[in-house]
């Protein structure tokens, strides 16, 4: 499904020093796989999820997506084929405080070019497991829950690819595993992961780790027997 072929990004700071974030990333991604990008912050596993995610551009090197070499798009045909084809959990939730999960689940699909919508929100909150929150602010709900509806946003346009940064970051270790079970349930289900993530304990749930120093892939290895939280999602 993903192809990085020689990845590089460099990034210059506001003194003239140039960062170089990505360095010769070759990596390749399965459909259906679960993967996750670890590291310590600075490593360049953020910049690499943005390179995925069409949310940034390599310097050099070749991104293939679904067979297409997506490095050079306009950053309008960028918008239109992330719309479609992948989905973003973030460490901060990002959801809208003055209206309810059904509203902020709903919200791309403002963008979104289906012909029809019509109980994609209730979908999408179901495959959470809070159908009984949609009409919950996320003050009136917890960190975990939180979450679970930007999982469901980022769901709803059923994309190819789901991307997850640091999506624990901001819960407790009970919450951290709920989230971690949910996204277990997604992967068999079907969906392709990648969850970045500088916590060994959150990389040992998902079926490989490739770790990121210094801006270079150092390992890429299998995991024999992945953590499974999947009945906490229940």
């Amino acid at each position: 499904m993903i192809e990085l072929q020689h990845i590089n990004k460099t990034y210059t700071r506001p003194t003239g020093e140039a960062v170089h974030a990505l360095i010769d990333v070759s990596l390749r991604i399965q459909r259906g796989e679960f993967l996750a990008i670890a590291g310590a912050s600075g490593s360049g596993k953020s910049t690499l999820m943005h390179i995925f995610g069409l949310l940034d551009s390599p310097d050099g090197g070749h991104y293939l997506l679904d067979g297409e070499d997506v490095s050079g798009l306009s950053v309008k045909q960028q918008a239109r084929l992330r719309n479609r084809k992948v989905g973003f959990v973030f460490q901060s939730f990002h959801l809208l405080p003055r209206t309810s999960a059904l509203e902020n689940v709903e919200l791309p699909l403002l963008y979104s070019d289906r012909g029809s919508t019509r109980g994609l929100g209730r979908k999408a909150l179901e495959a959470v497991h809070l159908s009984d929150r949609i009409h919950h602010r996320p003050s009136e709900l917890s960190g975990g829950q939180q979450q679970r509806v930007a999982i469901a946003r980022a769901l709803i346009n059923e994309p190819d690819l789901l991307l997850a940064d640091e999506p624990t970051g901001n819960l407790d270790r009970q919450s951290a595993s709920e989230v971690m079970a949910l996204f277990q349930a997604l992967n068999k289900a079907g969906r392709t992961i990648v969850v970045v993530t500088h916590d060994s304990e959150v990389a040992a749930h998902c079926g490989r780790i490739a770790r990121i120093e210094d801006g270079r892939i150092v390992s890429d290895q299998p995991v024999p027997q992945p953590k499974n939280l999947m009945e906490a999602a229940q």
